[in-house]
């Protein structure tokens, strides 16, 4: 197929809105291009707003999910919570399990992670099991969901109670990803919510690798209940650098620190 680079980025289009996601091996063979090239045309398209890239291709915008009303009245610093998300797909894997806490950033991963191979995910957020049954059901997601059952709370639409802690005493990730009220360096990550805090330690205390995702409106804050101190996390995902003066405990306390761009 000899096509200039405008046509190619059209085909790509045209079999996105047929087929609802692309891949990038796929688009390789069939524009007879470089997987480097591929990647630039996806990339290029996704700051036009014509898709969203996740792992291995990209997918329609919003295709086929629908936004819990909730979820839409809180879309406070969006643009900062999808750079921050998007970062944090980069750390999932084929064949791993990982857990998604609830929160809007959180909810943001799922976008990115849909086209992992084997993917095992535990979430106590009904948003993100609700956007995986959508993704499943046009056919873009195919691995297994564990939801954390017990006592639902019906304002923020998640589990988190003595039920949902002892479901996850008995289970063991690759990874989490855990949301936070505050961070501050003197006391750690924390929660306006007792059961959100300890269900989010048990997440972090049955995990190989624990990463925070906040954006820059948590920093210095800190909220009733201590979810954990910063020596028992792996990374922070922000879209800040830290602050200045907190710079040589994190280097103490061996924790990265990264400023999603």
């Amino acid at each position: 197929m000899s096509l200039n680079s405008i046509d190619r980025k059209k085909e790509i289009l045209k079999l996105l809105d047929s087929k609802g996601k692309v891949n990038t091996k796929e688009l390789v063979k069939r524009l007879e291009v470089s997987s480097e090239t591929i990647r630039r045309y996806l990339e290029e398209l996704e700051n036009e707003n014509k898709l969203k890239k996740v792992y291995g291709g990209a997918i329609k915008i919003n295709y086929g999910v629908i936004e819990p009303e909730h979820i839409k009245r809180n879309s406070t610093n969006l643009d900062k919570k999808q750079s921050i998300a998007k970062y944090a797909s980069k750390f999932v894997n084929d064949n791993e399990s990982i857990i998604i806490d609830e929160g809007t950033t959180n909810l943001q991963i799922v976008d990115y992670i849909i086209s992992v191979n084997n993917l095992k995910i535990i979430t106590n957020s009904y948003p993100v099991l609700s956007k995986l049954i959508s993704y499943e059901n046009q056919g873009l997601f195919d691995g297994e969901v564990i939801f954390i059952g017990g006592k639902v709370n019906l304002k923020h639409q998640r589990t988190a109670c003595p039920m949902s802690i002892d479901t996850m005493k008995n289970l063991y990730v690759d990874k989490a990803f855990i949301s936070s009220e505050g961070i501050l360096d003197s006391f750690g990550i924390s929660s306006i919510d007792q059961n959100k805090a300890l269900l989010s330690k048990e997440y972090i205390k049955n995990s190989k690798e624990s990463f925070v995702l906040c954006d820059s409106s948590k920093i210095g804050i800190a909220s009733l209940y201590k979810i954990a101190d910063l020596e028992e996390l792996d990374f922070v995902i922000c879209d800040v650098e830290p602050p200045n003066e907190w710079k040589d405990k994190l280097n103490e306390i061996n924790i990265t620190w990264i400023e999603a761009k």
